[in-house]
């Protein structure tokens, strides 16, 4: 397959335009849009095709809540960090759509998987979690090209999460993936516009 400058353009929009979405409609997400997302993510790359991703979709209202609750727990012990303007800053942040995403995923990696057979990965153990993260950036893309945000939730417990779902010992938590119809068309990151922090240039160094 050989592509011309319209896919790259296409591909170019889709990143400059993908965002870590917090605002959340709360209708759902239909099961066949879920199902190409899941397929898009089987399309990662991974370190000796080991795909270690593990991905769970919770729909328990308990296990939401205390989620959630986990959340505010880690939330306030984060804002002791901050003092004065930087305070009053993250306070006006809203870090996490628990409260209206129709989907949330679960994304665990396994640390032992059979598939794969140990390749490329027995000096550097840490490809699996890279794996997983490359699993996410593809779902990521492949849901902003469905017109669906999606928000990453990272102010959590691991442990408490991987006790919480009573998931195998093998498997390390990643992330949490909130996923729907974003509330609002608002391009500009949430970060940009609380003056949190710009974005700045990568630099490719020579050597």
């Amino acid at each position: 397959m050989k592509f011309d400058t319209r896919h790259r353009e296409i591909l170019q929009q889709i990143l400059k335009w993908r965002r870590d979405i917090r605002h959340f409609r709360t209708d759902p997400v239909e099961e066949d849009v879920l199902l190409r997302l899941q397929m898009a993510m089987d399309l990662s790359p991974s370190v000796g095709n080991a795909r270690p991703w593990r991905v769970l979709r919770i729909e328990t209202p308990s296990l939401r809540a205390a989620v959630r609750a986990n959340f505010m727990s880690e939330n306030a012990r984060a804002a002791n960090r901050y003092g004065g303007a930087q305070a009053d800053a993250y306070h006006k942040l809203k870090l996490a759509g628990l409260d209206r995403a129709p989907v949330q995923l679960a994304v665990f990696t396994d640390t032992n998987p059979s598939e794969g057979h140990g390749l490329g990965r027995q000096t550097m153990p840490e490809t699996l979690h890279q794996s997983t993260s490359m699993a996410i950036h593809t779902l990521w893309l492949a849901a902003r090209a469905e017109n669906l945000g999606l928000g990453m939730v990272s102010i959590l417990d691991p442990h408490a999460i991987e006790q919480l779902l009573d998931v195998p010992e093998s498997w390390c938590f990643t992330a949490w993936l909130c996923l729907g119809h974003p509330e609002t068309k608002e391009d500009t990151p949430l970060l940009h516009r609380v003056g949190w922090q710009e974005n700045t240039p990568t630099l490719w160094q020579m050597r």
